[in-house]
């Protein structure tokens, strides 16, 4: 607020009779005095200011170094299976199967081969004219060190006689970070159409729910073709998932129109729901 709004008739009258030496001399006193208060002000602020950046910079290293810990040792589990003997093997609704554990730098030629043609005649549909592309980028996710596999095979004396015709599903995962959020994200849960219906997709999120605790992991995360309209169903209404505040529909509801996909969440904890679930 300028000075003149606190200065009487006679202040005003007498420094208009000052003569112009004066005049300038109390300008430039006037004016020494407020810079030596605004260096003051600034010597104080910066350092105070830079305090409480670098310890905010600090504290964000600090939570960042743990949470890659926290990452690194449970992507290092070699049998995610190892915690949960119940959920080895699936006997229900007509359908027995077992799984077992994988690592996507450990993956033998047949059994990529058999993942490859899983994808295709699972998702060449709702993918459309998207999946020429999309299966590159699926194949070299398949193999990737850091892609965890849950495999299921099925049980029967026909199985036994062929390794490759024993696999009837897989679900690939990773621990990674969302929004600076440990995750367990669901790259691929495919069954074949056999054997879907039977509760076993239900079974395996459920198992990998667990996982997901047990590695301290935050969420669970995954994506969803919207044409695949039974599977969105299924996360949705059957398994309690939500539509992540990261999807495209909700970053930007113009934008992600366009988007063929949603991105679904579930939160274990108050962090996760804020920065996966909540919207501002």
């Amino acid at each position: 607020m300028s000075p003149e709004l606190f200065r009487g008739p006679k202040l005003i009258e007498a420094e208009e009779n000052r003569t112009p030496s004066a005049a300038a001399g109390y300008r430039r006193s006037s004016v020494k005095l407020e810079l030596a208060k605004a260096a003051a002000a600034m010597e104080v602020q910066p350092k105070s200011s830079r305090k409480e950046k670098k310890a905010k910079r600090q504290e964000v290293l600090e939570r960042k170094k743990k949470i890659d810990k926290l990452i690194q040792a449970a992507s290092s589990e070699h049998d995610h299976l190892s915690s949960f003997p119940p959920f080895r093997r699936f006997d229900r609704n007509g359908l027995c199967v077992v799984l077992e554990s994988g690592n996507g730098d450990k993956l033998s030629a047949a059994l990529k081969q058999y993942i490859q043609n899983l994808l295709k005649v699972n998702m060449e549909g709702p993918f459309g004219e998207e999946w020429p592309e999309e299966e590159k980028v699926k194949r070299r996710e398949m193999v990737s060190p850091e892609a965890r596999y849950i495999f299921v095979k099925e049980e029967s004396p026909e199985a036994d006689n062929d390794k490759t015709a024993a696999f009837v599903g897989f679900v690939h995962f990773r621990l990674t970070l969302e929004e600076e959020i440990p995750v367990l994200y669901v790259y691929e849960i495919q069954l074949e159409s056999r054997i879907q219906g039977k509760g076993l997709g239900k079974f395996l999120m459920q198992l990998v729910e667990l996982i997901a605790r047990k590695s301290c992991m935050s969420a669970v995360v995954l994506t969803v073709q919207k044409a695949n309209v039974a599977a969105m169903n299924f996360y949705t209404s059957k398994l309690r998932y939500t539509i992540s505040s990261i999807s495209p529909s909700r970053v930007d509801p113009l934008m992600g129109a366009e988007k063929s996909y949603e991105i679904l969440c579930k939160a274990f904890d108050r962090e996760a729901k804020v920065a996966l679930e909540e919207t501002a």
